[in-house]
């Protein structure tokens, strides 16, 4: 097998290649081909391939009907490299590693390509590059990354990041290809049924504008729901102080308003986020095709450009049906993170207890919470997310003197945060650095912000969006979370890559069709469900030995195989 390649698109639809040594130089002279996809094609033996982006390469080859084991993705690396040197926020595109390779004049990267509702197709023609470069250029850049990757802190995990994230960059691509089966036609009867009959001209459909009616009979007065200013207006003059019309704090509340409220937010939100508008924008041949970006926060995790494929309520998961003879495997990974915080922490008593597939917080309240499961799942996610005060306080203290090694870990890390020092996921992706250190940390680099006001997220391994923060103890609370929720988003990129290989080495029909943190669903023939469940589970294995090596820690997933996304829950 030749280990790997370079290759480049040229005008007309060829492209330039050649082959790779040990120290990323070519080894053999460039070779110009006609048609790329053939090029790919008739080079099977190809271990890698080195490209200057998956996103602007790959769905070219997918439409031709060229699939490709293994790549490098010389954009993708450039941005975890950066990363790792200090310098996240600077360009980086290829020709912008070249520039700063070269000393000259760094090219910014082209604005990120906007999603266009209505017009689907060209969320998959190829994005813009910025300046080209050519092959030399990218051997070039490429070379260099491998000598910054010998100067990492942990070379190894280092490279091994970089190779996952690029594998992630291909379930993506095929993640994009294939689409997730999606029924319009139980789509649009669950929204009628939700929402009643639409009314001429775009405006609120019938329960809507129903309950709207009821909202203002109840304040005696009309009132816009959907306008949190002048609810609170309302419910001021009505005598009650509120300050949002987040739903936690209207249940806190005694007036009439308060149920048809609730339930005018809960179905606006249906009606703006996933109604028939978004049907006709994102749902094509039985598909929805959002475009899934890994690596879109800097802990790793993704995020999707438009259609909102990582927020479906459970209710429209309803329209999610398996083909004819098909059927969705669906896995949720259990306790992620606080397994995760086991291996990386290297805590004895937390890998013991990580070292079943039972409920790790049961096996956690048995030794540390005199049989809490409650108290003991608070104090992990505490120590995780930064709950330090009240009860958290007291959970935490207990925690401590069981895990010692565990709490201290994420300690060091928030620790680290307070002072401004940049902390990594085990494989080595780092953190921004902080704002005033020589570095604008809010230059738009997308972050995952503090959890909630009681220091938990509103959801097991949710984090709210928004950028980092100057102050010093909101940043040494990012921080906390960010080794664990970065490194498991390592751990799942790892899961993928082993998922993806076993069902391409099994002559599967399979295919992988969503995946969000923690959850991945694959669909298949009914004939391969079982098959494919065991290949979920073992793929969780894998990736805990390869990311954290030898340890007892055990991740496994909770799988249902079913003809509805809903029925998985």
């Amino acid at each position: 097998m030749t280990d790997r390649w370079a290759i480049a698109a040229v005008e007309g639809g060829g492209a330039d290649l050649v082959p790779l040594g040990g120290d990323g130089l070519p080894a053999g002279p460039v070779v110009r081909e006609a048609d790329l996809a053939e090029a790919v094609r008739k080079r099977s033996d190809v271990g890698r391939w080195v490209w200057r982006s998956t996103p602007a390469l790959y769905p070219r080859l997918l439409d031709a009907g060229a699939r490709v084991e293994r790549c490098y993705d010389i954009e993708a690396a450039e941005l975890l490299l950066l990363g790792h040197e200090g310098r996240l926020g600077e360009p980086r595109s290829a020709a912008a590693a070249l520039a700063r390779l070269r000393n000259g004049p760094v090219p910014p990267d082209p604005p990120p390509r906007a999603a266009e509702p209505g017009s689907q197709d060209s969320l998959f023609e190829p994005r813009p590059g910025g300046t080209p470069v050519t092959l030399e250029e990218l051997v070039e850049v490429y070379a260099h990354q491998q000598r910054r990757h010998d100067a990492a802190a942990h070379p190894g995990r280092m490279r091994l990041l970089t190779a996952s994230e690029s594998a992630g960059m291909l379930v993506a691509a095929e993640m994009n290809a294939s689409g997730l089966p999606w029924r319009a036609d139980v789509h649009r009867a669950l929204l009628t049924e939700l929402l009643g009959e639409r009314y001429a001209g775009g405006g609120e459909p019938r329960r809507l504008a129903e309950l709207a009616d009821e909202v203002s009979a109840a304040f005696g007065r009309r009132v816009r729901p959907d306008l949190a200013a002048d609810v609170v207006k309302a419910f001021a003059q009505a005598g009650i102080r509120v300050k949002s019309t987040r739903r936690w704090e209207l249940e806190e509340i005694d007036h009439p308003a308060v149920r048809p409220l609730i339930e005018y937010k809960k179905l606006y939100r249906i009606w703006t986020a996933h109604g028939w508008s978004w049907l006709q924008d994102w749902v094509r041949d039985g598909r929805f095709r959002p475009e899934y970006t890994p690596g879109g926060t800097v802990s790793g995790r993704w995020t999707t450009n438009g259609g909102g494929a990582l927020q479906i309520p459970k209710v429209i998961r309803r329209a999610v049906v398996a083909d004819p003879g098909w059927r969705l495997v669906v896995a949720d990974a259990d306790q992620m993170e606080p397994r995760v915080l086991a291996a990386i922490s290297r805590d004895r008593g937390l890998m013991e207890v990580a070292g079943s597939e039972e409920d790790l917080y049961t096996r956690l309240s048995d030794r540390a919470f005199s049989g809490d499961r409650e108290h003991a799942k608070l104090a992990l996610l505490g120590a995780v997310y930064g709950q330090t005060s009240g009860d958290g306080l007291k959970n935490l203290a207990a925690l401590r003197r069981r895990f010692p090694l565990a709490v201290a870990y994420v300690d060091e890390a928030a620790k680290a945060g307070e002072e401004g020092r940049l902390v990594r996921t085990w494989l080595g992706r780092t953190s921004p650095p902080a704002a005033g250190a020589g570095e604008d940390d809010e230059a738009g680099i997308p972050q995952e912000g503090p959890p909630a006001a009681d220091g938990l997220p509103s959801s097991e391994g949710e984090f709210t969006p928004g950028y980092a923060s100057t102050n010093a103890r909101a940043r040494g609370r990012f921080t906390r979370n960010f080794v664990v929720q970065g490194s498991a988003a390592d751990w799942a990129l790892l899961m993928l890559a082993a998922l993806r290989r076993t069902i391409a080495a099994g002559g599967m029909r399979a295919e992988l069709v969503f995946f969000q943190h923690d959850e991945v669903i694959v669909h298949c023939p009914a004939e391969e469900a079982d098959a494919v469940a065991r290949a979920v589970r073992e793929a969780g294995d894998l990736a805990g030995r390869i990311a954290f090596g030898d340890t007892p820690v055990r991740f496994p997933f909770t799988t249902a195989v079913v003809e509805c996304y809903a029925d998985a829950k």
